[in-house]
């Protein structure tokens, strides 16, 4: 399963009313650590497969979004699970730093 894009108005029905718990990338087009995870997210997505879902939220097209989840900075990653946030981290991180990250928050 690749990472979805989810905007302003999908996010309500994508993350808060997953089945699965969801890892929620706020990023931008011209943000290079943003670049630099975006694969690491890629990969995560294919592995975890049915059990959590890896979505993207651009910044700059939605900014509503971010700006209710205080975002100040990208990348910022969130993982939501039962519809509520229950962690997060900025910044770039290795893949394997992402994934033991999202194992303990999941």
């Amino acid at each position: 399963m690749a990472t979805i894009p989810v905007t302003d108005a999908t996010f309500e029905s994508e993350v808060r009313n997953s089945d699965v718990p969801v890892v929620v990338d706020f990023w931008a087009e011209w943000c290079g650590p943003c670049k630099q995870i975006g694969p690491a997210l890629e990969e995560l997505s294919t592995e975890y497969g049915d059990k959590l879902k890896i979505v993207k939220v651009n910044v700059d097209e939605n900014p509503n979004t971010p700006a209710q989840m205080g975002v100040r900075g990208i990348p910022a990653l969130f993982v939501f699970n039962g519809g509520q946030p229950v962690s997060s981290r900025a910044g770039a991180a290795p893949k394997a730093a992402l994934k033991s990250w999202i194992d303990s928050a999941i």
